[in-house]
């Protein structure tokens, strides 16, 4: 293990944070300008380098080169030619022909040795007639037809040789076709003129621009092609085979200086001022699973440990806790927060609702019931009195557990010794808040829980900065949520069902997509059928409604009277997604769920099974019929697609594993809708997948951190390119990575 050293590691990052290396104005390459530059420079294209790493989108493989008569031969047979293929042939003549309403098609007749062929042109004729003449040498390329029995080519791309020439730039070859925006287009660069000055930018600039960053042992040991042959062969693939090996290093190369910023961030966290070193034998804890009445499964003990080796450590804790809802992190959370108070010190626990916050003391009161640990709650909406009590409690250590919201990191909130921070569903709150929350003590401990299960691909991502534990299995006594997909055409029996489960004592969510109707989107709403639902279907039920545009205190008063089982069935929308625990809920209806993500409905199924009751979800979907007449569909296209909806729901039917349903969520929809694009902090990776890149991923991870452990200021010879591209790579890459 390298020596942590604070200042070293400083300074490394602070070389990197602000000079950008390779800043020669695009503006001045061949082929540029100023225009040129400008329109780049919207694509994030702002120095040479990031020009040679602006990779084409697609690929035209134009590597059949044949005579003529070879065209027109297999032209005239079973066989067919290739989509694209290549000829070298001589212009004979230009010929503009008048066609009907004034319009005009140009007609250039070339030939090699074996034959004949035209080449017609629609549009543009008068940029063709200027541009080629006869005995100009070209290269066309392009789908060959035989029309009128003669062969010809419409609209090919060409290009002009010389007697000397024997690479061709735009034919003959794998052909890399770059993104062609309004903006691009407007200043002339097509695929065709990005073709062009690429090669300029080759000849000119790669012996410079295109040093190794990686040092040879790394490049040795993952069996990466060399980084400017990788890049050269982005442009210019020689293969499909060489086109995938570059790919591969360019995916290792940009996933490695992300990790690296992690790791390197990672390290200044170690490097710091030291954190807590706690001491884990616990008599509070030990007393507390002593009277659980049940033993902690094999995951939460695992867990645990890995907390405990953290709390222990003379270093900061920043450690993630994965768990589906029901896996029991509240309980391991707490042990946790037993060691910081027997140690002295208080634990913030910090809550995305005020609900949330008083069902979580609660609970914790109700737990810690004879043991001397003080549990308070913080919340926005206290009256004067009581909030300046509980700042004074605070102030002077006589409270051990501060349950609360966004309340907790505000300015007059004063901590006698913060030791402890625990933040659930730390994706509700801003980075911003987070971080508040940890500044109001001396390097306290962080423990942060989610209940939405992420793949492991993207937590390395998101979290990479972050030692990550999951409590992968469920309580003994929990049983699974059985889940069915229904049609509307079911609806009668779905409500039968739902009105049996409350006369047996039970309660029941209704969930829709949206708050109240819209004229855009045909979906159905909480607002109007909770009008409905009252009065023609449930008249004999006590419903209740709750939205995300109610009042805080009105939201408060449903979820309030729901857990008091004042209400049977509540109508909502997806502002339950994280709600109370309401053991007395057995069912959960989602109306249009086809319009709902994976992991979301996985989180709305587990608003219930949190009692000893079985317990039910149902998707109620539109069937092929009703889904063709909202969508404006034929019944053929209709049935298709409600046959791929149909396969995704049934992706709920078959697990309650909420991590596999989160990977078959991540490979149909992409990261950005999982945790949310804007508040995940998920870079735009120009050749990476995240769905797809699993090991490259992992290894690149490996590397970076080994990279960093054995030396930290990356001062070592060999680490010199690193060193370099991570000046600037790190800069763009650290903008969407922040305190966890």
């Amino acid at each position: 293990m390298a020596k942590r050293t604070g200042k070293k590691v400083e300074t490394a990052v602070e070389d990197t944070s602000g000079a950008q290396t390779h800043v020669y104005p695009l503006q001045f390459v061949k082929g540029i300008g100023p225009a040129r530059a400008a329109a780049l420079a919207e694509l994030g294209v702002f120095t040479i380098r990031d020009l040679f790493l602006f990779s084409p989108r697609a690929y035209l493989d134009r590597r059949t080169v044949l005579p003529l008569r070879q065209i027109r031969m297999l032209l005239a047979g079973e066989e067919g030619v290739p989509d694209q293929v290549t000829a070298i042939v001589t212009v004979k003549r230009l010929q503009v022909v008048e066609g009907g309403r004034g319009r005009k098609r140009l007609m250039i007749r070339v030939a090699d040795a074996t034959g004949e062929a035209s080449l017609v042109f629609f549009h543009a004729v008068h940029f063709f007639i200027k541009s080629y003449q006869p005995d100009d040498v070209l290269a066309v390329s392009g789908a060959p037809e035989l029309f009128g029995g003669m062969l010809q080519w419409t609209h090919p791309e060409m290009e002009r040789l010389e007697q000397e020439e024997e690479t061709l730039i735009h034919s003959g070859r794998i052909i890399p076709q770059y993104r062609e925006g309004a903006k691009m287009k407007a200043v002339g660069l097509t695929s065709r003129s990005m073709r062009t000055v690429m090669e300029n930018l080759f000849r000119t600039y790669g012996n410079e621009e295109l040093r190794e960053s990686l040092p040879e042992s790394l490049v040795q040991e993952y069996g990466l092609m060399p980084f400017a042959a990788a890049v050269r062969t982005l442009h210019y693939p020689e293969s499909e085979e060489l086109l995938d090996q570059a790919r591969r290093r360019m995916k290792f190369e940009e996933l490695f200086f992300f990790e690296l910023g992690m790791a390197v961030r990672k390290e200044i966290t170690f490097a710091q001022e030291p954190g807590i070193a706690f001491t884990t034998r616990s008599e509070l804890a030990h007393r507390l699973v002593e009277s659980l009445g049940f033993e902690l499964t094999g995951a939460q003990k695992r867990v645990l440990h890995e907390i405990m080796q953290d709390m222990a450590s003379p270093h900061a804790m920043n450690r993630l806790l994965q768990g589906d809802v029901g896996s029991g992190k509240t309980i391991v959370a707490l042990l946790a927060m037993l060691v910081a108070a027997e140690n002295g010190y208080q634990t913030a626990f910090m809550v995305p609702t005020e609900i949330l916050a008083e069902q979580h003391t609660q609970t914790l009161k109700r737990l810690l019931e004879g043991l001397p640990v003080p549990v308070v709650q913080l919340v926005g909406g206290q009256k004067k009195r009581m909030r300046e009590e509980l700042l004074y409690e605070i102030r002077n250590n006589k409270a051990a557990i501060i349950v609360g919201t966004h309340a907790l990191f505000q300015e007059e909130v004063e901590y006698a010794n913060l030791g402890l921070v625990v933040i659930d569903e730390q994706h509700r709150f801003g980075v911003h808040q987070r971080a508040q929350l940890r500044n109001k003590g001396r390097r306290p401990d962080a423990l942060i829980m989610t209940a939405t299960p992420i793949p492991r691909t993207l937590t390395m991502t998101l979290y990479g900065d972050l030692d990550v534990s999951v409590i992968d299995e469920l309580p003994a006594n929990r049983k699974p949520v059985r889940t069915a997909v229904r049609f509307e055409s079911k609806i009668d029996a779905v409500w039968d069902f739902v009105r049996l489960e409350v006369r047996e004592g039970r309660q029941v969510y209704i969930v829709y997509p949206l708050v109240e109707k819209s004229e855009k989107l045909e979906l159905k709403s909480a607002v109007e059928h909770f009008e409905y639902l009252k009065s023609q279907v449930f008249p004999d039920l006590r419903l209740g409604l709750l939205h995300g545009q109610m009042f805080w205190y009105e939201k408060d008063d449903a979820m309030r009277d729901f857990l008091a089982r004042k209400i049977d069935v509540l109508i909502a929308t997806t502002v339950i997604e994280v709600g109370i625990d309401v053991p007395n809920a057995s069912v959960m209806v989602v109306e249009n769920a086809e319009r709902f993500g994976l992991s979301q409905l996985h989180q709305l199924r587990g608003r219930v099974g949190r009692g000893n009751a079985q317990s039910y979800c149902i998707l109620m979907t539109k069937d092929h019929y009703r889904y063709a007449m909202s969508r404006g569909m034929s019944q053929n296209e209709a049935r298709q697609e409600r046959k791929a909806v149909i396969r995704r729901l049934q992706a709920m039917v078959e697990t309650n594993d909420g991590f596999r349903i989160s990977e078959i969520d991540l490979e149909l929809r992409g990261p950005g809708d999982i945790v949310g694009t804007r508040q995940s902090g998920i870079p735009e990776f120009r050749h990476a997948n995240l769905v797809t890149d699993g090991p490259i991923i992992t290894q690149a991870r490996k590397a970076a951190f080994a990279v960093v452990e054995d030396d930290p200021e990356l001062a070592k010879p060999e680490h010199a390119g690193i060193r370099e591209v991570f000046r600037e790579a790190t800069r763009r890459a650290m903008i969407y990575a922040d305190v966890g």
